[in-house]
């Protein structure tokens, strides 16, 4: 697959939970471009998945995502991002920092999503799971 992404950009990745954005992110960007909520989730509340400390996981998500802006560097940001409330804001990040905002959507069948979900340890039961919901 041969990605054409502005040197400069803040790359928004776009899917439900289960879609395959974190490895894509491993795939096709350095460790240190990628900043990943579920990392500063972790950072804030000693737990990826404490879904309580989502607030402060986007704060210091966006600080990051900013700072790297500011110093000239493509930075992709690893979340459901699948509310456009959610992009509105690293949008206006992006253009607080003269750089092109990028979109890389993971549309994956909703079953899928689930069953690697399952498989890799994030449920417990397939049939009680919403993959459109982004927490």
């Amino acid at each position: 697959m041969d990605l054409s992404i502005p040197e400069l950009s803040l790359v928004v990745l776009i899917g439900v939970t289960g879609s395959g954005k974190s490895t894509f992110a491993r795939t096709h960007f350095k460790p240190t471009e990628v900043i990943s909520s579920d990392f500063c989730r972790g950072l804030v509340a000693d737990d990826e998945n404490d879904q309580s400390a989502t607030k402060a996981a986007f704060e210091v998500l966006q600080f990051i995502a900013g700072q790297r802006l500011k110093a000239g560097r493509l930075t992709v940001v690893d979340a459901t991002n699948v509310q456009p409330e959610a992009r509105r804001e690293l949008v206006a990040l992006a253009r607080e920092h003269d750089v092109l905002p990028a979109a890389i959507v993971l549309d994956l069948p909703e079953k899928l999503c689930a069953e690697r979900l399952f498989l890799f340890g994030g449920l417990t039961d397939l049939g009680h799971h919403d993959a459109n919901d982004s927490t």
